[in-house]
């Protein structure tokens, strides 16, 4: 059975009403699983999947790190993006990367770099990255509003604020 959802695109329409499609469930539910694995291993619970929309393979899946190997990068994002290995851009233009959460400007700029055309993610309630920008790039955004993405946010936000605020550069 498939989900409705809320989205809201690069035509700034909010709310339109579609159906989730497998490619998209799987998605979600792989980044979720890579910000719960990131949770378990004590980091920030940010987690990043890439999906070739053609055939559908899971090219790379990725969480924060930046706490675990101590680093000023590993969002979840650029973690999924490493993972995935150097790729043509042709291969990234064709692709949907999703995210448990809203992306940085720092994983906003690769995915403006590499010409991702399409964004899904879990939620944009405990932190929302420069989606006008990202949009205004030609890029479309799906959020979600995945319940398990918001909670597991919620909680880490509120027991290591510290370690939140410096992964979002405050």
């Amino acid at each position: 059975m498939e989900e409705t959802i809320t989205t809201r695109t690069s035509t700034g329409r909010l709310p339109l009403k579609n159906n989730l499609s497998t490619q998209d469930k799987q998605g979600i539910d792989l980044a979720y699983a890579q910000a719960q694995k990131s949770y378990n291993e004590k980091g920030i619970p940010i987690g990043s999947c890439l999906i070739n929309n053609s055939t559908g393979e899971v090219l790379g899946v990725g969480h924060n790190e930046r706490i675990q190997k101590q680093s000023a990068i590993l969002h979840g994002e650029m973690s999924c993006l490493e993972n995935a290995g150097r790729l043509p851009a042709k291969i990234y233009q064709n692709c949907t990367l999703y995210s448990s959460l809203s992306p940085c400007h720092m994983c906003s700029g690769a995915i403006l770099l590499y010409g991702i055309k399409r964004v899904v993610i879990g939620e944009n309630e405990n932190f929302m990255g420069p989606e006008k920008l990202v949009r205004d790039n030609g890029v479309d955004i799906i959020n979600v509003h995945d319940d398990r993405c918001k909670l597991i946010m919620r909680e880490y936000i509120k027991n290591n604020e510290q370690g939140w605020n410096e992964d979002i550069g405050e």
